[in-house]
């Protein structure tokens, strides 16, 4: 992605003025922040996810990692082509990532489609989920977390359920959310795939720069090649470069975005 930094410059002038004048309310202590871009990885490829934390790191930045419960587990079968036994991390490498500052949130039991079986196995594999990690993460409350529906698939109901038991949840819908509040536990996002995403990535990020603002959640999940819709690690480097020297835009984890702004 080759953002026009000039361009850029004048948009977000005439951005911060329309947006500080009535468009949205922010925290006194970043009246600046217009746009919240949270880059939502999923599934929890060993291999993706470390190079994922290396790069941003490299710009003092976090970032939002979703694992599956059971991924790293020896009677993980996988879940289709792109979710494979041998590619998940373990709690072992979430610590090691959460200790580095890194987010880890909960993407369900075993990747589950939670809208295609009965409520009652919802309940179950839900609660299997939080207890896992719970059990395996420190630190870790259901109340604090992020839950990301695999697939994004939801409906009112499983929402409803599982709304009342977490700090918020992620599903599809609309890509740019309003900025974080804390009333609002519904949050949505959308993903491109299978193949390589850098393109459709790079098009909705300057779609959203050159817009008045608010919180761009976008779903990806591996790197160079890895996982359904992976991205380039070449292309994440680079946007993150951009990113940092941007006056207005903060790049956080979905979590952190929620309770810091929220």
């Amino acid at each position: 992605m080759k953002l026009d930094r000039r361009k850029f410059i004048q948009q977000a002038g005439l951005t911060a003025g329309a947006v500080l004048a009535g468009n949205y309310v922010y925290p006194a202590e970043n009246p600046g922040i217009t746009h919240i871009l949270s880059l939502s990885f999923d599934d929890g490829f060993a291999r993706s996810f470390i190079k994922t934390a290396d790069i941003y790191e490299k710009y003092g930045l976090k970032a939002c990692f979703n694992v599956i419960a059971s991924g790293g587990t020896p009677g993980f079968k996988g879940v289709d082509d792109y979710i494979l036994p041998g590619t998940m991390g373990d709690f072992d490498l979430w610590n090691e990532l959460q200790d580095r500052g890194h987010e880890v949130m909960p993407h369900s039991y075993k990747h589950a489609n939670l809208t295609q079986i009965p409520m009652e196995e919802v309940k179950d594999l839900f609660t299997r989920c939080m207890d896992v990690f719970a059990d395996q993460l420190k630190g870790f409350k259901p109340e604090n977390s992020i839950y990301n529906f695999p697939f994004n698939a939801s409906n009112p109901e499983v929402e409803s359920w599982i709304g009342k038991r977490v700090m918020a949840f992620r599903t599809a819908g609309d890509l740019v959310n309003p900025m974080p509040d804390r009333k609002r536990k519904k949050l949505t996002c959308i993903s491109q795939g299978p193949d390589n995403i850098d393109d459709y990535l790079s098009a909705q990020v300057d779609k959203f720069l050159g817009s008045a603002g608010g919180w761009f959640i976008f779903n990806t999940h591996g790197l160079d090649g890895e996982g359904w819709g992976p991205l380039s690690s070449g292309l994440l480097d680079e946007m993150l470069a951009e990113f940092v020297e941007m006056k207005h835009v903060a790049v956080l984890p979905v979590g952190t975005a929620y309770r810091q702004f929220g």
